[in-house]
């Protein structure tokens, strides 16, 4: 299945992302597509590299119970009294020890449901305007990445695949990195990302 964002050379800077972000519109409401789904919120952290904007994704360690070994943004579930900008930036600097006060929250993505651990994800956008160097900070991360925009959007990074038959057919997104696989809901909040910075219109499906 070929890349909606084909022929680009993904070329923009963190400033152009959120601007495209800025300039689309959502819609007002999207609730969770199961009753019982846990609200949870992953930062999307955008800064510039030498290629342009980069996006700051993290290795699940092998040694947890779920999702072991994936990658992920930070991220996790919501605790009593938090917004979906808290729990992602208090995530963040747990995770990978990222200060809250050295980013600025530029807006969300499309929240998306997830089945097998009944989430509710809200995926929060943040740009970090320095270099500001990141390390595990907990035994849930085993490896900290930056990867450039450029690179998701090259012809051999990106698949689509269709699982499952109709009526429940979906389409699974995975980027090939040239030492790891996105895939799952991080794939999927990738791809939105990905449609949003190159202004493809079209809503993403909210469940995996």
């Amino acid at each position: 299945m070929p890349a909606p964002w084909a022929g680009s050379s993904g070329a923009l800077t963190a400033a152009e992302v959120v601007e495209a972000l800025h300039a689309r519109e959502l819609p007002a409401d999207v609730l969770p597509m199961f009753r019982g789904a846990r609200p949870s919120a992953v930062l999307v952290v955008l800064r510039d590299g030498p290629h342009g904007a980069e996006v700051l994704l993290t290795r699940r360690s092998m040694n947890l119970r779920n999702h072991k070994g994936e990658i992920s943004f930070p991220g996790g579930r919501l605790d009593e009294g938090e917004t979906y900008e808290d729990a992602a930036l208090r995530e963040a600097e747990e995770e990978v020890a990222l200060p809250p006060s050295s980013v600025d929250v530029v807006g969300r993505l499309l929240p998306l449901s997830t089945v097998v651990s009944l989430s509710y994800i809200v995926p929060v956008v943040a740009r970090l305007a320095s270099q500001l160097p990141l390390a595990p900070a907990s035994i849930e991360v085993s490896r900290v990445l930056w990867v450039p925009l450029h690179d998701l959007v090259r012809t051999d990074t990106y698949r689509g695949e269709r699982w499952g038959a109709p009526p429940g057919e979906r389409v699974l997104h995975f980027f090939e990195l040239d030492d790891e696989t996105v895939w799952g809901a991080t794939a999927r909040m990738l791809h939105q990302l990905l449609r949003v910075a190159h202004r493809i219109a079209g809503p993403e499906p909210e469940a995996i």
